[in-house]
């Protein structure tokens, strides 16, 4: 005859059934005769039996039957989650997590509120609130919160106001390291075979270092060796030569930038050119990264020269046709770290 399947039964008559199996089994009769004359699956009466002698009568209790009662969060804890995602990072909560996950927001919510969430209920609740998996952006832990505050609502505008007055034009200035075995995109290969990018040992490369205005003006110069400030005012020069206009020059805080012999280049030039720092830890806050990552790789990431002459012929050339298109230099401008650069 067919077993019967107790979770058919109510709570009560499953209770009930629970109990005279485990009385006959304490009488003496062994599992397998229990689960014939009860007409229940020989793995049922084990686990009645096993329940039973970790717990005792209570483990034969009839339970709650159904789903669990449903978890919810109430609107002032919604709110606080959100903050907190908003402007915390989970190490700084000393949870074990690096990034902002289903499961890190799971632990936050069940430690914060003793609310067990799973994975997908806290998913729905990520969607409901405007949440997107992204890639994170670096940020510097040496960066002042502060001092990028200062200068994107004082001592930019103070800077623009004053370039106003002079007639001068501001350019955003930077420089960079290029690398023979730079690459970057996605090669097509086989399913399941990853592509090996086969390269020479030998790697070159060679510097560059440029300016670009919200006007769509692009100067460079590319060279061999290190930077220091030697190199730097031979680009100053040079910067000097292609304007009649008075030059703000805004750059980061490298040691050739604040250099003393760069100091007195320019003091004694100060009709023609001036200087002003960009925050501390902040690449975000320069257009001319943009430029930066644009020659990184569509001129070397995704050609791979033979040669050191060949890779400083790629730079080169790439940066003269940006140079003729002023509106590719005006793009450069329209990332929203740097909208404000605008202006």
């Amino acid at each position: 005859m067919k077993n019967k399947d107790a979770r058919s039964l109510n709570s009560e008559s499953q209770e009930a059934l629970r109990r005279q199996v485990v009385a006959a089994l304490e009488g003496g009769m062994n599992q397998s005769e229990a689960a014939r004359v009860y007409k229940v699956s020989r793995t049922a009466v084990s686990n009645w039996w096993g329940a039973y002698h970790r717990g005792g009568e209570k483990a034969l209790a009839a339970g709650k039957k159904g789903r669990p009662p449903k978890l919810s969060l109430r609107p002032w804890q919604c709110a606080q989650v959100v903050r907190t995602i908003t402007e915390r990072c989970p190490d700084q909560l000393k949870l074990p997590f690096y990034l902002w996950t289903r499961e890190a927001v799971g632990k936050l919510i069940e430690r914060r509120y003793r609310v067990r969430l799973s994975v997908w209920t806290v998913g729905r609740y990520l969607k409901r609130w405007g949440f997107t998996p992204q890639k994170p952006l670096k940020r510097a832990f040496e960066q002042d919160p502060e001092a990028v505050r200062r200068w994107l609502e004082e001592e930019y505008p103070a800077i623009r106001a004053q370039a106003k007055r002079e007639g001068a034009e501001i350019h955003w200035g930077d420089e960079m390291g290029l690398r023979s075995d730079h690459h970057v995109g996605r090669s097509y290969g086989l399913k399941g075979k990853t592509p090996v990018i086969p390269g020479t040992g030998q790697r070159f490369g060679c510097n560059m270092i440029s300016t670009i205005t919200n006007r769509g003006t692009l100067r460079f110069m590319v060279f061999s060796g290190e930077f220091n400030a030697e190199v730097f005012i031979k680009f100053l020069g040079r910067l000097l030569k292609g304007t009649r206009r008075k030059i703000f020059l805004i750059v980061d805080r490298h040691p050739s930038h604040k250099a003393r012999k760069a100091g007195r280049w320019l003091k004694e030039r100060k009709e023609r050119i001036e200087m002003f720092f960009l925050p501390g830890y902040s690449p975000k806050l320069n257009p001319d990264e943009y430029l930066n990552n644009d020659v990184k790789s569509n001129a070397v990431g995704r050609r791979r020269p033979s040669t050191k002459a060949e890779l400083v012929a790629d730079v080169r050339g790439y940066l003269r046709s940006t140079q003729r298109h002023s509106e590719i230099v005006k793009s450069y401008f329209q990332a929203p770290p740097v909208r404000y650069a605008l202006i």
